[in-house]
């Protein structure tokens, strides 16, 4: 009974971390630029709102930088 409720413990923080690994750039669609990276970084732009990111090399961008405001509205 123990290791039942510690998988399911385990089950349940592992879900919650990896939908929350998965989710912060759902809006944004990155994509690297290799060329317009300084030695020692990476640069990072977004098909969808246009942002632009440069990081430490061999990192990703992990959160949305869109405009709420900016953002069009749902379509039904």
């Amino acid at each position: 009974m123990p290791l039942l409720i510690l998988g399911f413990t385990a089950f349940f923080v592992l879900a919650w971390w990896w939908r929350r690994s998965r989710t912060l750039t759902r809006m944004c669609v990155w994509r690297e630029d290799r060329r317009r990276a300084a030695p020692g970084e990476s640069f990072h732009h977004c098909l969808t709102c246009g942002a632009e990111q440069a990081l430490p090399l061999g990192q990703e961008p992990r959160h949305c930088l869109r405009n709420p405001q900016a953002a069009p509205p749902p379509q039904e």
